[in-house]
């Protein structure tokens, strides 16, 4: 097969990705989230895939797994690995508007990573309408929960990668036509400050506020940041009364490193601000974590071909150990054979400038189909 003459239509698969991208899926709405695998699990249908809901938690959406008849179906196959939950919430659109500037497209969650999940649907697709059979058999796996770390559903991915013989993420694409090709470990952290209440017009002096001590912490622990370890503080809650001192506020915070033993050594770092017998005790919690990924030879061997296919396009190519996180940390710390960032091309994801590159979808799109058809077993 020449993977270079597929018909990938970047209008086209602009306008199948509409609808995807139409329909919002905010991380903490089930319900929106639901909306969205419907059309998902629809499209799969249609291409003839048999596909199941799975339902991993009350408090998430629903996952869409999807397998595609082959003949060695028993066998251990390709697994793409996409999210459909995003970091915008309902309304987002009326802000952020799924519009066409010029090559760019706008809109929540079409780089982050609708697109790149389309994107590896629409390689299916064309290797369908030419009557060609991937040398593995293909599992497509969406789960609902990856923004917020995965917590509901990492068993069901690390149990989908066992029985894979590579895994394939469409994350956005790294700059310069890039790959993900290993990523660094993450750590979230819950951070709780109690204090005295009083009535902050009256007896002031006898309250001892929790937001104060929680700014105080704030600024110790974005201080802890190095080279070898991040420390950012994305979300603080506290307070309900203005004239009243707070009892409690809360905080969120995110460390990232690109060794493991980094990642550990800050853990340490942020426990050690635990004080519960202060007068206004500090308590701190590691929550979900994301283990390191370096790529292993098997990775490297992926990696070899994403670039013959990107050279064999006239494309350049790089690939990189990126940070961010997502769901190949699971996959490739497992040793599994893992390729990510193989998505559509674009930037400002997270923000409300959000944006996919147009021009970038048929070469992307190409070079994912190229793997589905190059991938071989005994990788």
């Amino acid at each position: 097969m020449d993977f270079t003459q597929l018909d990938f239509d970047a209008e086209a698969m602009l306008a199948g990705l509409q609808p995807w991208v139409l329909c919002e899926s905010p991380s903490y709405d089930a319900a929106a989230l639901n909306r969205m695998q419907d059309i998902a699990a629809h499209d799969l249908a249609v291409m003839g895939a048999t596909v199941e809901r799975i339902s991993p938690h009350p408090d998430t959406g629903d996952c869409i797994r999807a397998r595609f008849a082959h003949p060695h179906a028993d066998q251990p196959g390709i697994l793409i690995l996409g999210h459909m939950d995003t970091v915008h919430p309902l309304g987002t659109l009326d802000q952020l508007p799924f519009q066409r500037d010029g090559n760019r497209c706008y809109g929540p969650g079409i780089c982050d990573m609708k697109g790149g999940n389309y994107l590896a649907l629409e390689a299916i697709r064309q290797i369908q309408r030419i009557g060609a059979t991937t040398p593995l058999p293909l599992t497509v796996l969406f789960t609902a929960d990856e923004e917020i770390g995965s917590p509901y559903t990492r068993q069901l991915i690390e149990a989908e990668a066992r029985r894979a013989a590579a895994v394939l993420v469409p994350e956005p694409a790294r700059k310069g036509n890039g790959v993900t090709s290993g990523r660094y470990a993450v750590a979230r952290y819950h951070v709780t400050t109690h204090g005295r209440p009083s009535h902050a017009g009256l007896r002031l002096a006898e309250g001892r506020s929790a937001i104060r001590k929680m700014a105080d912490n704030i600024i110790a622990i974005e201080a802890l940041t190095t080279d070898d370890c991040t420390f950012s503080v994305g979300v603080v809650k506290a307070g309900q009364w203005v004239n009243c001192v707070s009892s409690e506020a809360n905080a969120e915070v995110l460390s990232m490193a690109k060794e493991q033993q980094n990642l550990d050594a800050g853990i340490k770092k942020m426990l050690a601000l635990n004080d519960p017998d202060a007068e206004v005790a500090t308590r701190v919690e590691v929550g979900l974590t994301r283990p390191v990924w370096t790529a292993n030879a098997a990775t490297l061997k992926l990696v070899a071909l994403a670039e013959s296919l990107a050279t064999a396009l006239g494309q350049p190519f790089r690939h990189e150990s990126s940070g961010g996180g997502s769901d190949g940390n699971f996959t490739g710390a497992m040793g599994v054979p893992t390729l990510d960032g193989l998505g559509v091309a674009g930037d400002k994801y997270h923000t409300l400038e959000e944006h996919i590159d147009i021009d970038s979808l048929a070469m992307r799109g190409r070079i994912f189909a190229g793997l589905l058809m190059q991938i071989e077993p005994g990788l």
